[in-house]
């Protein structure tokens, strides 16, 4: 490995780390998420090349650790405590620890125009015209937002930007 390489593995690794860690922490809180999200995303991925720069660095004393309990111990753990919170969504469990925007936008697309127009304060007829204007051309009254935007060749997530947008006019 070069010597610059060698030289700024593990300073990028601590400050991108650092950087990791305040975010994912105003994350936790729920504060400035959208400061923080794309930067604490990208960010972490950004550090994974850095780490490995890191580990390959130190290879030898990092395979040292393998030799003893604690790192065996640290792995299960931390295996154990992902699975923990990965279990729910992987068996179809989730219910309430679900995303609540996640929920809602499902509620929401299980109605049809009709149903929604009063949450907008639109009518019927200007849900569907705004619909159609926006490339739903599935779009009537009584189909349900998820099977009209699946017929017209679109995604849920199109169809409700495009009623999001009609309700900010």
């Amino acid at each position: 490995m070069s010597s610059l390489l060698s030289r700024y593995a593990t300073p990028l690794t601590t400050g991108l780390f650092l950087v990791s860690l305040v975010s994912g922490i105003a994350l936790f809180f729920h504060l400035g998420t959208a400061a923080f999200h794309g930067m604490h995303e990208w960010l972490s991925m950004v550090l994974v090349a850095p780490f490995l720069l890191h580990v390959w660095k130190n290879w030898r004393p990092f395979l040292a650790y393998f030799k003893r309990l604690p790192m065996a111990l640290a792995l299960g753990l931390s295996l154990a405590a992902g699975l923990a919170f990965a279990w729910p969504s992987l068996t179809g469990n989730a219910g309430a620890s679900a995303n609540p925007t996640v929920a809602m936008v499902s509620i929401i697309a299980a109605g049809t125009p009709s149903e929604v127009a009063p949450l907008l304060e639109k009518t019927d007829a200007e849900v569907v015209a705004a619909l159609k204007e926006g490339g739903f051309t599935a779009a009537d009254a009584a189909t349900p937002l998820s099977e009209i935007a699946t017929a017209s060749g679109k995604n849920t997530m199109a169809l409700m930007a495009t009623l999001a947008a009609m309700k900010a006019k």
